[in-house]
């Protein structure tokens, strides 16, 4: 179950975009002690900024550690070297669809949302210069992005990126999920979910807003246990809801 904001229309399909960024092998971590980075600051306002979500399922979901495993380790000792997570998709009995999505309110007063439900996947060169490209339903490692154009900043007043669980049972306990910025310049930024939230169906990742004459970001992690509805009563969008579902993918 999901929602999305109905009057918003005359959006185009999505297709895959590809922009330089920059980021390297440089990041930026924010955190609850430190939960802001200034793009301007950074040089990065301008070209098109790339907000990834990736995700993967934690190990104690297919299986863990437990029972034989310490005489498999024994049997062969560099297991113990190899990463503790797995796709999600290569686990059939682990369905989980997290979304990436994006509400937008323009300096003229303009609000809406990007997202997968509705087939709200936005404008990267006119109105709301938000952009979805895809919509990963499998966890794999390209994961959804949202491409903002910071060419036309002045023309954006504030973003709330947010996540949330499409179907099935709430699910953020057992997910390892991960948002990364990359400017077109500066290092990468990252955020990652890592609170265990066992009935949260979304969440509120991060806000960017001008403060100050310059373009922030904040790190917000905030789970409710509603969809973009109770993100929008919390952030003050005032936007008008309804039930929405997403295009049947061949």
């Amino acid at each position: 179950m999901g929602f999305f904001e109905g009057f918003f229309d005359g959006i185009r399909g999505s297709r895959a975009l590809q922009f330089d960024s920059g980021g390297g092998s440089a990041a930026i971590e924010l955190t609850k002690r430190h939960p802001t980075v200034s793009l301007t600051k950074q040089g990065a306002v301008h070209g098109n900024l790339r907000v990834n979500l990736s995700w993967r399922m934690r190990s104690s979901d297919i299986g863990g550690r437990g029972g034989g495993e310490s005489g498999r380790l024994l049997r062969h000792p560099f297991k113990l070297f190899k990463p503790d997570m797995v796709q999600a998709h290569t686990q059939g009995m682990v369905n989980v669809d997290l979304d990436l999505g994006c509400l937008y309110e323009l300096a003229d007063g303009t609000r809406g949302v990007v997202q997968p439900l509705g087939n709200l996947h936005g404008d990267i060169n006119s109105p709301p210069y938000v952009k979805l490209s895809g919509d990963d339903r499998f966890g794999a490692p390209s994961g959804e992005t949202v491409f903002v154009n910071l060419d036309h900043a002045d023309e954006i007043k504030r973003l709330l990126v947010f996540v949330y669980i499409y179907d099935q049972t709430p699910a953020f306990d057992r997910t390892h999920a991960m948002i990364t910025l990359y400017p077109i310049t500066g290092p990468r930024i990252e955020i990652p979910l890592e609170e265990r939230q066992p009935q949260a169906r979304s969440c509120a990742v991060l806000s960017m807003e001008h403060v100050k004459g310059e373009l922030v970001v904040r790190r917000e992690v905030k789970f409710v246990y509603g969809f973009q509805a109770e993100l929008d009563r919390l952030y003050g969008w005032g936007l008008q809801w309804g039930r929405g579902y997403k295009s049947t993918k061949a």
